[in-house]
């Protein structure tokens, strides 16, 4: 028997009802606003792929494994296809996660709110795939790569060992202008020192302001605005904010917009603009140490160089914007030879002058 009270919406009602709730909590700084579209839109996709009009207590664990599979064959339509693999790959590994703790959150919510009796989530068989399915391009680099990717950045951004990267007007009758969006070395070789050496996310680095960087006891600073409406202050090293300093005097164009990184139509660059960057800094990279990469890629390098290089894990986890050292483990992938490295240089075996 059903209790009194249970309230039988369709999936769509029910979906509707929680997205509201969800977006109202981006008022109360409980989400971000787009932690919340990503509920949003997963939330979406499941009442596409369960439904809108069945009820939502009459899904059962079934009902949700075929969900759930359904959403793993999808096509990604953000993904471009890696050579070998067919057009239109399914979900990433992390893309199947994601969602399925979005509609976990769907149903923990339904729960409490009295829309089903028993929750269809505990009752599925499908489990989520290892993390070893990570597709290569959002792995961390190795130290050769990352390193490659970094002088080529260096080069544009006109640091140590690089030219001088700021694009001159030509002379009158030199020939026709240059469009504005060919004077972007500045801000592209930014983009990559900062997605390298301080792994933002990228949502994190696109919604930057020039007057969230400040300087304290001749260190500068970036005051990183997270998810949650949590904020943390990073000091960029030395040579990211030599060229930050170069893009603000030579590269930044006058804009009204007060955004950090803009377009070559002098607006806030969109998200899906910096994975373009990163390709085009990459052709500059010599072939031998180069290898295709994503902004979560280069975050995955700086958790896991860090780390590799015994930088304090508490610190490491304050870089990123993570509340729990746990979380590190998702970013932290492998490097070759770093075991035989570690057993060379064990600490216990050192003697007192190289301690």
């Amino acid at each position: 028997m059903r209790p009194a009270d249970l309230n039988r919406l369709s999936v769509g009602e029910s979906a509707d009802r929680y997205v509201e709730l969800v977006r109202a909590k981006t008022l109360t700084g409980a989400l971000s606003t787009s932690t919340a579209e990503v509920y949003a839109r997963d939330v979406a996709t499941f009442v596409d792929l369960a439904g809108e009009e069945v009820v939502l207590d009459d899904l059962t664990g079934e009902d949700v494994d075929a969900v759930l599979l359904a959403f793993a064959r999808k096509p990604d339509g953000r993904r471009r296809s890696q050579p070998g693999e067919r057009a239109g790959a399914s979900q990433s590994a992390s893309s199947q996660a994601r969602f399925r703790r979005s509609i976990s959150a769907l149903f923990k919510h339904a729960v409490l709110a009295g829309w089903v009796q028993v929750n269809p989530m505990a009752m599925a068989t499908v489990t989520a795939r290892e993390r070893g399915g990570l597709r290569p391009e959002r792995r961390a680099l190795t130290r050769e790569q990352a390193r490659g990717l970094i002088g080529a950045a260096r080069e544009l951004g006109g640091g140590p060992g690089g030219g001088a990267a700021v694009a001159e007007a030509p002379a009158a009758g030199a020939g026709r202008v240059r469009r504005r969006d060919q004077h972007t070395e500045l801000r592209d070789g930014l983009i990559v020192l900062m997605l390298s050496t301080m792994g933002p996310r990228v949502s994190e680095l696109v919604r930057a302001n020039v007057e969230d960087f400040y300087t304290n006891d001749g260190v500068r600073y970036w005051r990183i605005f997270g998810k949650g409406g949590k904020t943390r202050d990073v000091p960029l090293p030395d040579d990211v904010a030599l060229v930050l300093e170069a893009y603000l005097l030579h590269g930044r164009m006058a804009s009204a917009d007060k955004a950090l990184l803009l377009s070559w139509r002098g607006r806030r660059l969109a998200r899906g603009d910096v994975q373009a960057v990163i390709d085009r800094v990459q052709r500059r990279v010599d072939p031998d140490s180069r290898r295709s990469v994503t902004p979560h890629g280069l975050r995955h390098t700086t958790a896991t160089h860090l780390l590799a290089d015994a930088v304090d894990m508490d610190a490491v986890r304050r870089v990123l914007g993570h509340s729990d050292l746990a979380t590190l483990g998702r970013y932290r992938d492998e490097l070759p030879g770093e075991l035989e490295v570690a057993m060379r240089s064990h600490p216990l075996l050192r003697g007192p002058a190289q301690g």
